[in-house]
């Protein structure tokens, strides 16, 4: 709370949370949005977020409105009527999708036609209409929420979208595009996940950048599932990356995404009309394939020193399993007999004896799997485990293996299936440089 002496000014002058205000202090003006006081710190320190964004602490001298600013709890407008041919956008939560709200001081999501062409006018390029799905945070994600998303692109594709765009938090992202990359193939529209790792209220926030990216991709004549981030550092240009392909690779970095065992997509950059293809894509298809059932009950395990052969036999309650070995595809067996050794391949083989896939993927994350070269890794693959030559990254494995849990309980073509390049998430061969 303002102490009583700043909120008589501010009752005086009818000034709101919210509200354009210029604060004379020591001979200088100030103007920006007056924000929520915190509940500590000096109360005779007005609080003002600057248009730079950020907020500053002023011991006013006097305060004038400029203007005043309309409440996100007011009557909403009439939604705007979808258009054949629009670029969709649907807000699935995420940094990307919100803005703060200065009046409380809560952060909402900001999906609106119009606030979205408000806070990014050069959205006005494209056609676009927006919608909100849900609000969540992307690790409360499931396969749950999965669904819908891929139900909620079909419904847009038959309505006439020209190109799907969807707002979702980074920290799943990889995840949720994979397994939509599954879910739907042959894709007439490009579908394009984004993200921000920095909320709008923040100076350094990606999200114009992104976003605008986005819906510029989602104009191209791509037939897959891919995810538009910063390239790099600066506000330079995107990358594209195959959803199969792409990981969250930093904490907080703006280009925190980088395309695994695979160049990505393309740089793109809207302000140039730049699209250069940096690989193969596939292009729009004419006819949307749609295989939407996927099977929740799959864990992900990864291998570390001391395991227990308990762990793995308590697996046994779930349907498919996928190992982040070590490596090649390894994990511990006591190939040689060596004492102290807690071998975990008698267990392995259990489960997949009882009809448990088990599909190996490897820590290292860029490289591919070969289960040939050491002892250790012939005995994984005599055994039945699944994966030999393949280069996908542990989350895809994961949304692979579920999929086509979704699709067959057949141990033969649970194995066909998976060793299948369904969506990109396993290359003939390696580039050279790895990712970029």
């Amino acid at each position: 709370m303002y102490s009583k002496k700043i909120q008589s000014q501010l009752d005086k002058k009818k000034i709101d949370t919210g509200d354009t205000i210029t604060v004379r202090a020591k001979d200088r003006i100030y103007e920006g949005f007056l924000m929520p006081k915190p509940h500590f710190g000096n109360p005779d320190i007005l609080v003002i977020k600057l248009s730079s964004g950020y907020n500053i602490g002023i011991i006013p001298d006097s305060i004038e409105l400029v203007a005043t600013t309309g409440s996100r709890f007011d009557e909403p407008s009439e939604p705007e009527k979808p258009k054949k041919g629009d670029i969709s956008i649907l807000g699935c939560g995420g940094t990307i999708a919100s803005k703060v709200e200065y009046r409380t001081g809560a952060v909402y999501p900001s999906i609106k036609p119009k606030e979205l062409r408000a806070a990014f006018p050069e959205l006005s390029d494209w056609p676009i209409h927006s919608r909100q799905i849900f609000s969540l945070f992307s690790d409360d994600m499931n396969s749950y929420h999965w669904k819908i998303i891929a139900d909620e692109i079909e419904e847009e594709i038959k309505a006439g979208s020209s190109g799907v765009v969807l707002m979702h938090g980074t920290d799943t992202m990889s995840y949720t595009a994979s397994a939509i990359s599954f879910m739907l193939q042959q894709l007439p529209v490009p579908v394009v996940f984004v993200g921000s790792q920095r909320s709008s209220d923040r100076p350094s926030s990606e999200n114009k950048m992104n976003l605008v990216n986005a819906v510029f991709s989602a104009s191209q004549d791509i037939g897959e599932v891919t995810v538009c981030m910063h390239a790099d550092s600066n506000d330079e240009l995107c990358h594209l990356h195959r959803a199969t392909r792409v990981r969250k690779m930093h904490t907080s970095r703006r280009d925190a995404f980088r395309s695994i065992n695979s160049d990505p997509i393309a740089k793109v950059d809207y302000r140039a009309l730049l699209f250069q293809p940096l690989s193969d894509y596939r292009k729009r298809h004419k006819q949307l394939i749609s295989k939407k059932k996927f099977n929740e009950n799959v864990a992900i395990i990864y291998v570390h020193p001391n395991m227990k052969p308990d762990l793995i036999s308590r697996l046994s309650d779930y349907d498919g399993v996928v190992l982040a070995g070590t490596g090649l595809g390894h994990v511990p067996v006591g190939a040689f007999g060596a004492k102290h050794v807690k071998g975990i391949l008698e267990p392995i083989k259990q489960l997949i004896d009882s009809g448990i896939p088990v599909v190996m993927s490897s820590q290292c994350i860029t490289g591919r799997l070969c289960m040939r070269v050491y002892a250790n890794g012939r005995l994984l693959k005599d055994t039945g485990v699944i994966g030999d030559d393949a280069d996908w990254t542990p989350e895809v494995a994961f949304t692979k293996l579920s999929w086509v849990l979704g699709q067959t309980k057949k141990m033969e073509e649970i194995k066909r299936l998976m060793e299948t390049d369904i969506a990109g998430e396993i290359s003939s061969k390696s580039p050279i440089g790895g990712e970029q």
